[in-house]
């Protein structure tokens, strides 16, 4: 009687969610961790290894060794000849290790992806093979022939069984596999639709297990969901070595791709690229995407410095003031926080007493496609609105950066230095900064600290004053 009733706990019917990898006690129309309508399935769990339960030992495959025998040669990255990319990989790839690149459909993944197969295959030595579970073979010649990317050693498949993959494998010998993606492969035997929880995880640890066996640097390409995050259960982003995403705006050149985890270097790289008509180029120098270049100095404009990643970038911040209108003016923000400059335009009109910006329409903006979320943009927030506002126009040899306080002071933020020095290489020759951050200018570059939001407007028109004729 025991053991039937254990045997019939052994296999009662489980649910789990196909998106996410939940278990629900029972089926649900919707999973109640990640919301998804009609993702709770059926699937038969065994029971978990208990304590009644024991495992003998057997004799390692390799003993242990001294850490001090152990050579790291087999470890170290292989460059890919993409430079930004090494930039976020630390150095290049390394043999046996998986990355998983992720980012929205149609910014670029496959393309970047498949310049880096043909720079592999002639510089690395080793064949690369790129597997295409979304195109077909013809449709990634085409790819190849507009980039450029044909050589002998540039293996193509399109298949979505991994026991095909595989094979593939044991045929060409790559020395770079890269699955796009990993969400249309399938592996047989094992539950669930291609792209479900169940489905990639079996997927993504057998991909893992072969790389490590073989010696292969593995890239695979993921779907990301709504909300920007790797698709998939959070045990895939724990099986590999490296997360990178790959962002941009669709209507902008620019595309960044962010190290999130990186086993073999920094996890808070960035590398930049520009989209263009041949392909997708290295940008080991963005600032000048992110500068407008102007004849005289016109008003509504600040210039900051952002760090994505460790990488200062010279961003300009725009702001224009629009008439008095009634009831509810509009605040409108490209590339900028609306919360923050909600906060700051009711700082500065609080704080400063020189604008009324209550009953004001207010439109604001970077260039270059680049996302300011930092808190170093606001004082250049703050000083692009009071000079679209009261017609003045800064200098344009003038940064400024910091976080600007409910109270209107100018609190300090990271890597000051880099950002001065940054600057100072670009030719800026003034700085607005927090207090304290002097020690760390550079030279060449002359440094203001001021504590609040109006001693800042008035030492920036008096920069404006004394080098009015001055251009950048």
């Amino acid at each position: 009687m025991t053991t039937s009733r254990t045997a019939a706990k052994a296999a009662r019917p489980a649910f789990v969610c196909d998106a996410c990898g939940h278990q629900p006690p029972k089926w649900l129309g919707r999973c109640p961790e990640c919301g998804e309508w009609g993702s709770v399935i059926e699937s038969t769990v065994s029971t978990p290894l208990g304590a009644g339960r024991v495992v003998s030992s057997r004799l390692p495959a390799e003993p242990a060794r001294p850490i001090a025998q152990i050579s790291a040669a087999p470890a170290k990255a292989v460059p890919t000849n993409v430079g930004e990319l090494d930039r976020v990989l630390g150095g290049g790839l390394v043999p046996g290790a998986v990355v998983l690149l992720a980012g929205e459909p149609g910014v670029g993944k496959s393309t970047l992806l498949l310049d880096v197969a043909q720079q592999w295959a002639a510089g690395a030595g080793s064949p690369s093979l790129v597997v295409s579970g979304e195109e077909s073979v013809s449709q990634v010649r085409l790819r190849a022939e507009r980039l450029g990317a044909l050589h002998d050693k540039l293996f193509l498949a399109s298949e979505s069984d991994l026991g095909a993959v595989l094979g593939h494998l044991d045929a060409v010998k790559p020395g770079l596999l890269i699955v796009d993606s990993v969400q249309t492969i399938s592996a047989p035997g094992t539950e669930g639709v291609s792209g479900g929880v169940t489905q990639v995880r079996a997927v993504t640890a057998a991909l893992v297990g072969v790389a490590k066996e073989r010696g292969i640097a593995t890239v695979l390409v993921g779907h990301v969901t709504k909300d920007g995050q790797v698709a998939g259960p959070r045990v895939l982003e724990h099986l590999v070595d490296v997360v990178l995403h790959f962002e941009g705006d669709k209507h902008s050149s620019l595309r960044l791709v962010r190290g999130v985890k990186n086993r073999f270097g920094a996890a808070d790289e960035v590398g930049c690229f520009e989209m263009h008509e041949g392909g997708i180029a290295s940008l080991p120098d963005p600032s000048g995407l992110f500068l407008t270049r102007y004849n005289e100095p016109v008003p509504g404009t600040c210039v900051t410095v952002a760090m994505e990643g460790r990488r200062a970038l010279v961003t300009e911040v725009q702001a224009l003031i629009g008439a008095e209108v009634q009831g509810s003016p509009r605040r409108t923000v490209s590339g900028l926080d609306s919360a923050r400059l909600a906060m700051v335009l009711a700082v500065l009109e609080r704080r400063t007493k020189q604008l009324k910006l209550y009953n004001r329409e207010v439109f604001a903006a970077t260039v270059g496609g680049i996302r300011l979320i930092e808190p170093s943009a606001d004082l250049a927030m703050a000083l692009a609105v009071a000079s679209g506002g009261l017609d003045l126009a800064m200098a344009p040899h003038l940064v400024a950066i910091g976080e600007v306080g409910l109270t209107g002071e100018i609190r300090r933020v990271g890597a000051v230095g880099r950002r001065l020095a940054e600057a100072a290489r670009l030719g800026f020759k003034v700085a607005l900064v927090p207090p304290g951050c002097a020690p760390e200018a550079p030279r060449g570059i002359e440094v203001i600290e001021v504590s609040d939001l109006r001693s800042a407007l008035q030492s920036a028109a008096r920069a404006s004053a004394a080098h009015g004729g001055d251009r950048r």
